[in-house]
């Protein structure tokens, strides 16, 4: 009974509490809750971010999987990127795997017996120098809805899954293991219990894993497997080792024999591995080895001797060497590689398939058994199809998913622009938004320059002159005027060596002179003309370390060594590089092997710097960032996991670099930092990208939170900052640009101010303009569901606001408390019927914006977001629609409609609470200005006509609106009327009369409202009707800020006088006639008809 009691006065106390506080639990639940920290990231979900895309250039793929019993069902890994689904042969697509624990893809595997399973290997299954790592295994049962990670977090780079088709327990996993260390779960993985508990069963030691895996079709017992010793690092890549090589197992894997015959002896690389599906003896190997002795290799005993084929292997086998068979013709062989190779005699020859209008860099491929000339091939640009057999292609230009290595933003006005590097796909330029209805398309993309692409940067006082860079120092200044690029990068002196470029070359402007660049390989160069010209400020600023003297897997390595070195920056360059804003000519630079040098003079002398407080020794410096506030204060972030190290590194000096204090605070270990960006007014409002995501903080670093919404788990590889704008630009590796549109209210955040009720933040000022619809509609339009489009930010003044808690129903409320109790194993007592019927009818609370203008005059009542923590709502600088607007239907992309826009000026937004129908002032009022671009400070007469024109249009669209459902409902009552009158046994003919003779004057009424139907309905001409005009007056100028045309003033003219006649007689028919009509029809004991109220006195 004391229990019960407990609940009941629990329940009362919180059903009177404010909706804003937390429910009342025991005082022990109390406490907790005070002490949980709002400074958390699900408190800042309400800051969104948006992607831009682009699709134009796409990005590499990984692998690909397509149900067999529904060939229009596919799944494709992104290298980094995740993984994307389609239902429709690729007209739309889905990411699947944006929450889960990784972004970097090696496989993709679907259940042979169950497509709704599929199995996915993260860590990308190549050896390239920009590739991510992986959590292990991860399997979802529905189609990629949900997921689990199986286990084999320690992998790092799964390579092939394969599933028994005999039994969907049972399935293989290739692990390459590490890249960058030793050690990790690496070999070949089998379970029998659907990925609960694995086991080994091909270990070969720590620094070989296995690359390839290919299972018999016919007898499944027996599989190759493909073992791969390889280590990458800052300076080398070595693909090779005596361990690599094919073993074949007769057993599922209890034994294993390593083939020989034929194969090559000492130090192998990587292999690829196919079975022809006509004859399962025919097994093709394509083997890197030391030169001369790798190539092509064919065996038709199903492995027991080998016959070299050729000398071909792929352009470079740690980033390619994959191959696959023709389902029909055993003597077809495709091989990933540059450009995509076939032979039609077994590997003895390799032809080009053919790569017209197609990306090259070809790295996963599906044929279709049923028809061997149609392909899909994912490759660095992204996914295509073909038909033909790669005569022609089609290019999926709907996947969001390049890989950007750094992004910049100018001052273009009225939008700025973005640009930004990336891996094989260029350099791309496009705009933060557009005045477009349709949104960010691809055709808004351009290009400044190919190859791979890095860093650009955009002249700060003309927009139009952009440097881009290409790999290895490539630098080219590019004119968007005109199209023209020039070539730019610096160049060795006559007899002096070669210039050591970083694959991501550092390169700045100077904040001080706008035609002054500065740009890093070994040494630092500096150009005063916009680059026509360079001269050295520095010597050779690294360690100029041998790295042939390094030892990579415990020992130092022959020049012979598979691929030594291959497709890795010269050892010894520069890698970031930053001059202060705060003193010309005071530059900080870091460089691969782990060293920052300071200039305090513009490069005549320096200051070098190699150890770091718990930074690893020759660790790379990935950005150095001098402050905009403080002369003396320099961030800068180190990256050491290619030496299998992910912790984040990033250090703040408050001396100019002569001391150093660890700022990682709660960083997560897993994700080294990549970026670094500092608020332009808040200096303790700090930006990172990490391996993982971005993460903001505002105390200086001693803790991070993340920014979650609206960005998958994906590497945020550089970060810009938009100043006049105060937008947070990201540059993402393999899912292009994401903005975060105005993060001011960080700026603003404290954290004892979120323990308020309701906090208000300033508002940004607000531009107005016209968008315009050059695909003839929104968003798509009628370009078809394949046209890809990136969304503009909402248009209009964004209002932001915390709340403490959301509002809650009673309901609400009394299920939080129900849930308390059973959590502390509490009987939970049943509410009684009057509770229940408080809930049933209460109106549910709501957050209210109130839009006002400079005179105080109510302009615009929205409803908010309702979310515990930051909530954003915008506000489209409309006034409200004259007439109540039919809500669209469900799943429809339309646009909700709005009346005219305001005139510029100040508006104030005030938020408030509707709570049973009381409406209770929140926070504070926030001001701001609506704004034309250009037009800042002048209000044009022609926009003033307007508005007031469109306002006196708004006006009688709303009284048009209203009396034509009047004259609807009133043709509706009629006819109810004339059936009840039929059906009335007392006399009832002068009533009939009259019911004839109010429906003759009200057709009459709706012809003029709604035009001559008789002829419009026989395609015939007739006089223009009230609807017609009033349409004219309002839909011409809706799309327009001149003044209104005489042609539309004559239409509200003629409206407007036909209107006042026609809603007169409208108004007798019925505020008089039906009155008097229903009346009668009630005295004469006619049935009841809609709109009326039966008498009735009782009996």
């Amino acid at each position: 009974m004391k229990r019960f009691l407990l609940i009941f006065v629990s329940l009362s106390i919180i059903l009177t509490i404010s909706l804003f506080a937390e429910s009342k639990k025991d005082s022990k639940q109390e406490d907790t809750s005070k002490t949980k920290d709002p400074m958390q990231s699900g408190t800042f979900s309400g800051l969104k971010f948006r992607s831009i895309g682009p699709a134009l250039m796409s990005g590499r793929i990984s692998s690909i999987a397509i149900n067999p019993t529904d060939k229009s069902n596919w799944y494709i890994g992104v290298a980094s990127g995740g993984v994307w689904k389609t239902t429709n042969s690729g007209t739309t697509w889905t990411p699947i795997f944006d929450d889960q624990g990784s972004y970097s893809i090696g496989c993709v595997t679907l259940d042979p017996t169950n497509p709704l399973v599929v199995w996915v290997g993260t860590g990308e299954n190549n050896s390239q120098r920009s590739v991510g790592y992986g959590d292990g295994v991860y399997r979802s049962d529905d189609g990629g809805k949900s997921w689990k990670n199986m286990g084999l977090k320690k992998s790092e780079h799964i390579a092939r899954i394969i599933v028994d088709p005999r039994n969907s327990a049972v399935v293989y996993v290739a692990s390459q293991g590490p890249l960058w260390g030793p050690g990790g779960e690496r070999g070949l993985f089998k379970t029998t219990d659907a990925g609960k508990t694995w086991n080994n069963i091909l270990s070969i030691n720590e620094n070989t894993g296995v690359t390839d895996l290919v299972m018999d079709p016919k007898n499944h017992d027996v599989i190759y497997a493909a073992s791969y010793q390889r280590r990458r690092h800052v300076w080398t890549l070595i693909d090779g080792g005596p361990d690599g090589g094919i073993h074949k197992s007769t057993d599922a894997g209890a034994t294993w024999t390593k083939l020989k015959n034929g194969l090559p002896a000492g130090d192998v690389g990587r292999i690829g591995l196919a079975i022809s599906p006509v004859d399962n003896r025919v097994v093709y190997a394509i083997v890197e080895a030391t030169k001369g002795k790798g190539g092509f290799f064919l065996s038709v005993d199903c492995g027991a001797n080998w016959e070299k084929r050729g000398e071909y292997v792929s352009g470079s086998p740690q980033y390619y060497q994959t191959i696959y068979c023709d389902p029909k013709d055993v003597d077809r062989v495709y091989s990933m590689d540059v450009f995509l190779q076939v032979s039609d005699d077994a590997g003895k020859t390799f032809t080009r398939l053919g790569e017209k209008s197609k990306h090259v860099d070809n790295h996963a491929m599906w044929i279709d058994a049923d028809d061997t000339r149609h392909y899909i091939v994912g490759s660095d640009g992204g996914l295509y199809e073909s038909f033909d057999r790669g005569q022609t292609w089609d290019y999926f230009a709907n996947l969001p998913i390049t890989q950007f290595y750094d992004v910049c933003v100018d001052s273009s006005k009225p939008f700025y622009y973005v640009y930004g590097g990336t891996q094989d796909n260029s350099t791309l330029g496009g705009p933060s938004r557009t005045r477009n209805a349709s949104g960010i398309t691809n055709q808004d993309w351009f290009i400044t320059t190919g190859g791979d692409g890095f860093q650009s940067r955009v002249d700060p006082e003309d927009p139009n002159i952009v440097y881009s860079e290409s790999q290895y120092g490539g630098l080219v200044r590019y004119d968007r005027r005109t199209g023209e690029e020039i070539g730019i990068q610096p160049q060795p002196g006559k007899g002096e060596e070669g210039l050591r470029w970083n694959w991501d070359s550092p390169l700045i402007i100077s904040p001080h002179s706008h035609t002054r660049l500065y740009f890093a390989a070994n040494k630092l160069f500096r150009s005063d003309d916009r680059g026509d010209s360079w001269k050295p400020v520095s010597g050779d600023l690294t360690r100029q370390i041998d790295r042939n003297q390094l030892e990579v897997m415990g020992k130092i390595w022959s020049v012979d060594a598979v691929a030594k070195n291959a497709s890795t920056s010269l050892y010894g360059n520069c890698t970031a590089l930053s001059e202060s804003p705060k003193k010309e000519g005071m530059i900080f630079i870091g460089t691969d092997d782990g060293l920052i040098h300071v200039t305090e003079d513009g490069g005549s002398s320096w200051k070098k710097y190699e150890k770091f407080p718990g930074v690893p020794e020759k660790t790379f410096v990935s950005r150095i960032l001098t402050s905009q506030h403080d002369i003396n204060v320099v961030y800068a972030s180190f990256d050491n996991h290619k030496m299998a190290d992910f912790n984040p590194y990033i250090l703040k000096s408050i001396d100019a670099g002569k001391t150093w204090t660890s700022i990682k605070g709660n960083l997560p270990a897993n994700g080294p930092v990549l970026a670094i960006a500092e608020d332009h007014i808040n200096p303790n409002l700090l930006f990172v990208g990490t391996e993982f995501g971005v993460f903001f903080t505002i105390d200086g670093g001693q803790k991070w939170i993340q920014l979650k919404s609206g960005v998958p788990t994906i590497a945020v590889r550089d970060i810009a900052i938009q100043k006049r704008e105060n937008d947070l630009v990201l540059a993402t590796f393999g899912r292009g640009f994401y903005i975060l549109d105005d993060y001011s209210p960080l700026r603003a955040i404290k954290k004892e101010m979120l323990e308020k009720d309701v906090v208000t933040f300033s508002i940004e000022d607000a531009m107005m303009f016209m968008q315009a619809y050059p695909l003839g509609g929104s968003k798509k339009a009628t370009q078809g569901e394949s046209f890809y489009t990136a969304s503009n930010p909402p248009f209009g003044a964004s209002f932001t606001y915390y709340l403490k808690d959301a509002l809650k129903t009673k309901k609400e409320i009394r299920q939080e408390v129900e849930k308390e109790a059973e959590k502390k194993k509490q009987s939970v007592r049943y509410p009684t019927f009057d509770e229940l019927r408080a809930e049933d009818e209460e109106e549910a609370p709501a957050i209210m914006l109130t839009v006002t203008d400079g005179d105080g005059n109510v302009v615009r009542k929205l409803t908010g977001s309702n979310s515990k923590g930051i909530n954003r709502t915008t506000w489209d600088l409309r006034y409200p629609l004259p007439y109540l607007a039919s809500p669209p239907p469900p799943g429809s992309d339309d646009e909700p409609e709005g009346g005219p826009m305001v005139m510029p000026g100040k508006y104030t937004i005030t938020l408030s609470k509707k709570v049973n129908g009381v409406v209770t002032p929140l926070g504070e009022p926030q001001s701001f200005t609506a704004f034309v671009p250009g037009q800042e400070n002048m209000i044009p007469e022609d926009r003033k006509m307007l508005v007031e024109f469109q306002k006196k249009a708004a006006k009688l669209q709303r009284a048009f609106s209203g009396a034509s459902q009047m004259a609807g409902e009133l043709k509706n009552r009629l006819v109810s009327i004339k059936r009840a009158l039929n059906e009335t046994s007392s006399p009832v003919d002068n009533l009939m009369k009259d019911a004839l003779s109010m429906e003759v004057r009200l057709n009459e009424i709706i012809r003029n409202f709604r035009g001559d139907q008789t002829k419009r309905s026989r395609n015939e001409n007739s006089q223009p009707s009230i609807n017609d005009r009033v349409n004219k007056t309002v839909y011409d100028m809706s799309s327009s800020t001149s003044r209104p045309t005489q042609t539309v003033q004559d239409a509200y003219d003629i409206a407007n006088a036909e209107f006042t006649s026609e809603l007169q007689k409208l108004r007798t028919l019925v505020e008089v006639d039906l009155k008097n009509l229903e009346q009668a029809a009630e005295a004469a004991g006619a049935p009841w008809t809609p709109g009326r109220v039966p008498e009735w006195k009782g009996e």
